[in-house]
């Protein structure tokens, strides 16, 4: 297949991403994912955040923003359901993404490490859904959970935002070559963290 096949054929995926990076409403939905992530949506907002970012360099760290404070305020929501509905909605968030015994673990570590877990965690690929619900229902106080996600989640998003940032056009180029990669990796490093969790917690 000629070169230029390959780019016609581009996957359909990236292309609707990319138009999404240039509507006004792309900042609303990369918050809405961002927002339903840190409580109960599977996918992480980097699937937006990433093509928004390469299509709009210069805004790159302001779209970071929007993710760590919907991240943000989305936990929040984890965490009432975990204060409030652990019982039942809570419960099946947990049990949605079979994370029984990792929801177990970390209610018994909250207790002395409750900061530096949600503040480290943030920054794995653990889904970040099971720290905000378990620090709901261990109730770890509620300014110390915001402080430590808001550092997590906007360490996390910025980083991102910045290696765009540097590379630029080379970003875009390697985003656009190599894009079911990136999409496969993004998926294994989901995987990578639901291991994480049901092994070692």
């Amino acid at each position: 297949m000629s070169v230029a096949t390959q780019t016609e054929n581009k996957s359909k995926l990236y292309q609707w991403l990319m138009q999404q990076a240039t509507r006004p409403s792309a900042k609303f939905v990369l918050a809405a994912v961002a927002f339903a992530e840190s409580s109960f949506f599977p996918l992480p907002p980097d699937f937006m955040l990433i093509p928004m970012a390469i299509a709009n360099r210069a805004k790159a760290f302001v779209l970071a923003g929007i993710c760590a404070i919907s991240s943000v305020l989305g936990g929040i929501l984890g965490y009432a359901i975990g204060f409030y509905f652990m019982s039942t909605l809570g419960q099946w968030v947990i049990d949605t993404y079979g994370l029984e015994q990792a929801f177990s673990g970390f209610q018994e570590t909250f207790q002395s490490y409750g900061f530096w877990i949600i503040a480290l965690k943030g920054l794995t690929p653990i889904p970040y859904k099971l720290v905000t619900i378990a620090s709901g229902a261990s109730k770890l106080d509620l300014g110390m959970f915001i402080l430590a996600s808001l550092i997590s989640r906007t360490a996390r998003f910025m980083m991102l935002s910045a290696i765009i940032w540097y590379f630029g056009e080379d970003a875009k180029q390697l985003f656009e070559k190599h894009f079911k990669w990136f999409t496969i990796g993004t998926i294994l490093a989901l995987v990578v963290g639901f291991f994480l969790v049901k092994a070692f917690l």
